[in-house]
């Protein structure tokens, strides 16, 4: 069986684009769900990296429910405001 070749991000354009974006922030969301944040963080911000790459139209078509997630998540939880993690302090 042949391999399947590995496509970079920055080559990505178009429906392509469009579609590995929806595709990383579901998978964001599938490890957000359960509950490995380090794994939806990682996620998060290639999905957030494609997402910026977008027009205005292209974002529209990304489904409503992921770009709402995807917003929410990072201003909520992921935001400037939240301490980074590793640095936080741990109790003894």
């Amino acid at each position: 069986m042949a391999k399947k070749r590995k496509i970079k991000d920055e080559d990505l354009a178009g429906p392509a684009l469009i579609k590995e974006t929806a595709r990383r922030i579901r998978l964001a969301r599938t490890y957000w769900d359960a509950h490995k944040n380090g794994a939806c963080r990682m996620e998060r911000d290639r999905a957030s990296r494609l997402y910026e790459r977008l027009s205005k139209e292209e974002k529209e078509q990304i489904p409503q429910v992921l770009r709402v997630w995807l917003r929410y998540r990072s201003e909520k939880y992921f935001g400037d405001h939240r301490t980074p993690p590793g640095t936080g302090r741990r109790r003894k």
